[in-house]
Parts: C-alpha cells; sequence; structure tokens
C-alpha cells in the first residue's frame, strides 16, 4: 500500500512538473530550439518513433546490456579473488580505486581508440562507467560477514566452501545489488557517451545529431527515452533484489526505524 501511495504521489508530481513546464515555455514564448515545451518532445518522439524504437534505441539497448553483463561477471570475479587471497587484494584495490581519481570522460577517448569506433568500443566505455560500483560493492559485502559467526562456523567443522555459500554470499547480495542498481544508470551514460564519441547508431548519437541541427525537441526526446531506460533498468536491478535478496530490504527499513 505504502509503494502504491508513493507511486500516486510521483505521478502527480511529475504531471504538475510537466504542467508547469508547459505553461512557462508558452507564458514566456521561449524559442523551441532553446526549451521545446514537453508537448513538442512527445510530438517529437511519436513523429520520429521509427527512427527511435526502431534501430538507436534498440543500439544503445545492447549497448547497455553487454557491457554491464560484462562488468558483472568480470566484477564478481575480481571481487572473489580479492576476497579470498590477501594479496591479489592488495595488489589490485589500489589500482582500483586509482582509476577512480581519473575522469571518465577523460579516459573514454582512450578506451575508443584502443577499441575502435565498432560495437566493441562502446562496451568498453560502458564498462569503464559500470565495472567499479560493482566490483566494490561486491567486494565489500563478501567482508560484511560477521567475524564472530565465521569463526563459530569454523568451530563447527564448516569448510570454506560452507562459510562462503552459508554466510558470506547471503551476506554480500544487499551490498551487490546496491552497487548494480548504481551500475545500471550508470550504463546508460557510458553508452551515450561512447556513442558521442564515434558512431552510427544509437541514441547518442542521435541526440548529437539533432543537438548540432538546432532540433531541440528531438534532442529532448533522446534524452527522454535514455532517462527511461536508465529507470527501467534500476526498476530490474530493484526487481531481482526482491526476488533473490528479500531480507535486504527488511534490514534497511528496520536500520532507518531506529536511527
Amino acid at each position: 500500500m505504502k509503494t502504491v501511495h508513493q507511486g500516486i504521489w510521483f505521478g502527480l508530481s511529475f504531471v504538475l512538473l510537466l504542467a508547469g513546464w508547459e505553461a512557462v515555455c508558452r507564458l514566456f514564448a521561449i524559442p523551441p530550439f532553446i526549451l521545446p515545451p514537453p508537448s513538442a518532445v512527445l510530438l517529437a518522439v511519436w513523429d520520429l518513433r521509427e527512427q527511435l524504437f526502431g534501430l538507436h534505441l534498440w543500439a544503445t539497448l545492447r549497448e547497455v546490456l553487454l557491457g554491464l553483463s560484462a562488468s558483472i561477471v568480470f566484477g564478481i570475479a575480481l571481487a572473489l579473488m580479492m576476497s579470498l587471497s590477501r594479496p591479489v587484494e592488495r595488489l589490485v584495490y589500489p589500482y582500483i580505486v586509482i582509476s577512480q581519481t581519473i575522469p571518465i570522460i577523460a579516459l573514454s577517448p582512450v578506451f575508443i581508440l584502443w577499441f575502435g569506433y565498432e560495437l566493441s568500443g562502446k562496451i568498453a566505455v560502458t564498462i569503464l562507467f559500470t565495472f567499479f560500483p560493482i566490483v566494490v560493492s561486491t567486494y565489500d559485502g563478501l567482508r560484511a560477514a560477521d567475524p564472530e559467526m565465521v569463526n563459530l562456523l569454523r568451530t563447527m567443522g564448516a569448510s570454506r566452501w560452507q562459510i562462503f555459500s552459508k554466510l558470506q554470499l547471503p551476506a554480500s547480495l544487499p551490498h551487490f545489488f546496491s552497487g548494480l542498481k548504481v551500475a545500471a544508470t550508470y550504463s546508460v551514460g557510458g553508452a551515450t557517451i561512447g556513442e558521442w564519441l564515434g558512431a552510427s547508431e544509437g541514441l547518442g548519437y542521435f541526440g548529437r545529431r539533432a543537438s548540432g541541427n538546432f532540433q531541440a525537441p528531438a534532442l529532448f526526446a533522446s534524452v527522454l527515452l535514455l532517462s527511461a531506460l536508465g529507470m527501467l533498468l534500476f526498476w530490474l536491478a530493484g526487481m531481482i533484489e526482491r526476488r533473490f535478496a528479500p531480507h535486504a530490504r527488511t534490514n534497511t527499513r528496520k536500520q532507518m526505524k531506529t536511527q
């Protein structure tokens, strides 16, 4: 019931936001090439639906899913290696942190230079955006298990695999899904920047071309679809979290009530 009420309030606030946006554009006669009203943006989505949905949206979605999937696989693998081996953790973890001190946008052209302007380049840039939150959140989650519980299981004769599967893995799931939801939203930005740097299809390429031609409604239409894609991925990550880690939300609510 609480979720339904939140959805209703969000829907009402969103409608009011669009209505205010429309009113400001019309009352102050703002040129459409500067700030188009929502009605013009929705009309552009409809008029350009064949290009947007038939080509560019699917191209961006492919880049996002492939890049995010690769980040999940390699991020989890590296987090496991660091949690199981202290030397690996001491060697690799500082470089993971250092990689985030360099602006990601500055590294994106380097990745395009290395991997090319084809699909592999877009996937590489998406991985650049999404790898860090997944590997760090998973690694922190694997270390979040209660040390006293670990010692108790060891005294009871539990093997390393049993400790991992029965204690460490369940404890890491809330952290992993938190990182996954962050990475899911970042993945759209990564794919978009990859398309800005060089592409012939995708919502980022479409928006850059519309901006160069001063077609603001078409530009806002691409931004609207990119935003919707990011929200959809975030929602899907939350759905998967509720399916495989329902205790995560329960623990979060308890912590919020006690604070």
